[in-house]
C-alpha cells in the first residue's frame, strides 16, 4: 500500500520530466519561429554548415570565446559545467537496468566532480557580487539559481559522505517513476527528500530561464550561421 508521500513523490518526478521535455520543445520552436531576415555573422566565421557545427561544438565544450575574453570567468565556468556533465553521467546508474561499468567507474570520482562544481559556483557567484558591471546587471533570479545549484551539490555530497541513502532503493524508486510502472515507495530519508525537491525545482525551471543558454548558442543568429557573403566574394 502506497502512502500519499509515495504518490506525491512519483507524480512529482513524472511531472518534472514532462515539464522539462515540453518546455525544451516549446523553447526550440520559439527560437526556430523567430524571424532573422538579416544575416549578421560575426567574422571570421566558417563558410560551410559543417564548419559552423564544428565551431559551435568547440564553443560548447571548450568555451573558446569566453577563454579569450576573461580567463578567470572561463576557469570557473568550465569547472562548473565539466563537473555538472560528470555528475549527470553518474546519475545514469539510477535509471539504467544494469550497472554499466563505465558509469560505476565514474561514480568513484563523484567527489571530484562535485568539488569542481562547487569551486565553479563559488567563483561565478563571487563574480556577480564583486564585479561592478556584473552586479549591476544581475537579477535576484541569477543569484537564486546559483544558490539552488550550490545547495543541490551540497545535499548530494551529504548523501554520499555524511548521511548515506540506500542507493538500490533510490534506483528502484526513480526507475519506477520514469518507466510509468508501479514505482516502489519513496525512500524516507530527509536528505534524499531535500535533494529530490531541489532537483525537482531545477528541472521544472530549466527550460524557462537562462539555464537554456547552452542550447541557445546553437540558435544564435550571429554564431550559428555560415558566412555566405565571404564565400561569394571569394568566388
Amino acid at each position: 500500500m502506497h502512502t500519499w508521500v509515495d504518490v506525491l513523490g512519483v507524480w512529482a518526478v513524472r511531472a518534472a520530466v514532462l515539464t522539462l521535455f515540453i518546455g525544451i520543445i516549446w523553447r526550440f520552436s520559439l527560437w526556430l519561429r523567430t524571424p532573422a531576415p538579416r544575416q549578421v555573422v560575426l567574422t571570421p566565421a566558417p563558410t560551410t554548415r559543417i564548419g559552423v557545427a564544428w565551431l559551435l561544438l568547440h564553443e560548447s565544450v571548450l568555451f573558446t570565446t569566453l577563454f579569450k575574453a576573461n580567463r578567470w570567468t572561463w576557469l570557473f565556468s568550465w569547472l562548473f559545467h565539466s563537473g555538472l556533465a560528470l555528475v549527470l553521467l553518474q546519475h545514469l546508474r539510477y535509471v539504467t537496468a544494469d550497472w554499466w561499468e563505465w558509469v560505476a567507474w565514474l561514480a568513484n570520482w563523484g567527489h571530484i566532480a562535485s568539488t569542481m562544481m562547487l569551486i565553479g559556483l563559488l567563483g561565478l557567484s563571487a563574480r556577480r557580487v564583486l564585479v561592478d558591471r556584473m552586479r549591476y546587471i544581475s537579477r535576484v533570479s541569477d543569484h537564486t539559481i546559483l544558490a539552488l545549484l550550490g545547495v543541490l551539490v551540497l545535499t548530494g555530497l551529504a548523501l554520499k559522505h555524511v548521511w548515506p541513502v540506500n542507493v538500490l532503493e533510490v534506483k528502484e524508486f526513480v526507475r519506477g517513476a520514469l518507466l510509468l510502472s508501479d514505482a516502489d515507495s519513496v525512500p524516507l530519508h530527509w536528505g534524499f527528500l531535500a535533494h529530490l525537491s531541489l532537483a525537482w525545482m531545477l528541472i521544472v525551471s530549466f527550460p524557462f530561464g537562462k539555464l537554456m543558454h547552452g542550447a541557445g548558442l546553437w540558435f544564435n543568429p550571429t554564431r550559428a550561421r555560415a558566412d555566405r557573403g565571404r564565400a561569394r566574394n571569394n568566388t
